[in-house]
């Protein structure tokens, strides 16, 4: 069984605060951890690494440079690790490279066990309005997001409502040169959660499906209303279907079909990919289609014709 190793990712854009951060940690007190650190850096900024400023003098600490994203193989990082007996990894990932290189060559046994997203404020919405599948990259799994060069001047809601169009979970912090703020802007949901049945309008469905998946026991027992498309699948129970629709998170070729898993008596009745009006009650369980997680598993109790809306896809901005 290989090793466990924790992975502190740090990702984000050209001079967007990476290095800073991991010198930062790595000059703090209380860092101070036994063993030995790997330290790989995806590219070069105007911010050096100065292992002689970290605790200890850096004396356990090893950086390695991959240059090229070809280079980034399972190989090359199995090699550095037996090099440097790490027990721990700082990576400062290329903003340019999709995570999916990571992941996908990332040795047995490398967790990350946290994942911060540095950005330049001011130049963010630019990033955002040119490079918006990258961005959602890597908004899609941080824990964190801190802004830096955040001074009184940039609109801090329209960077919030970024973020959380793509993840309600993630911590938002505002730094401007060291004075920081945890963000406190409040994100009501645009339907009334507490209604007799929450209608959801189909501007609102993927705001609501993302919700409904980050928080289902906020749903439980909850009866909803929402036009959807009838997914209809051999891998479904009998009496199930899955009214949903087809969401795009930033571009075209990320779009897929969202739903949740839905029993209906008259099933038989329904047409795959016909739409759908469905007035149905859910309930929060886990369940092996949600990948042994905790999702919401619905009951139609009314499944009404519909006409298509005028926007078939539904999107989160």
């Amino acid at each position: 069984m290989a090793k466990e190793i924790p992975v502190y990712l740090f990702t984000g854009f050209l001079e967007a605060g990476k290095t800073s951060l991991i010198q930062e940690t790595m000059q703090d007190p209380k860092f101070r951890i036994d063993g030995n650190t790997l330290i790989i850096l995806c590219e070069e900024g105007e911010i050096e690494l100065e292992p002689a400023d970290f605790v200890d003098g850096g004396k356990n600490c090893y950086v390695r440079v991959v240059e090229d994203e070809e280079d980034f193989t399972e190989k090359t990082l199995k090699q550095w690790v037996k090099e440097t007996k790490a027990d721990r990894i700082m990576l400062e990932y290329n903003g340019m490279w999709m995570l999916q290189t990571l992941f996908e060559n990332m040795p047995d046994g490398w967790i990350v066990y946290q994942e911060a997203l540095m950005i330049d404020a001011t130049t963010f919405l630019t990033y955002n309005a040119n490079m918006r599948s990258l961005v959602v990259d890597k908004l899609n799994s941080c824990d964190m997001v801190v802004f830096n060069r955040c001074d009184p001047s940039i609109d801090r809601m329209a960077l919030h409502q970024i973020v959380r169009g793509t993840s309600r979970r993630t911590d938002i912090i505002y730094d401007n040169g060291g004075d920081v703020e945890f963000d406190t802007i409040e994100d009501p949901l645009p339907f009334d959660i507490d209604a007799p049945v929450v209608e959801i309008e189909d501007k609102d469905y993927a705001l609501w499906y993302r919700d409904a998946a980050d928080e289902p026991d906020k749903y439980n027992g909850k009866t909803l209303r929402f036009k959807a498309r009838v997914g209809m699948s051999r891998t479904l129970a009998k009496g199930q279907f899955v009214p949903g629709r087809h969401v795009m998170t930033c571009c075209a070729d990320d779009i897929q079909f969202m739903g949740f898993i839905c029993q209906y008596k008259d099933y038989r009745l329904l047409k795959h990919g016909e739409w759908v009006i469905v007035t149905v009650t859910a309930r929060a369980a886990k369940h092996p289609a949600y990948g042994g997680q905790k999702g919401l598993l619905l009951t139609a109790t009314a499944v009404e014709s519909a006409k298509e809306p005028e926007q078939e896809v539904a999107a989160f901005y």
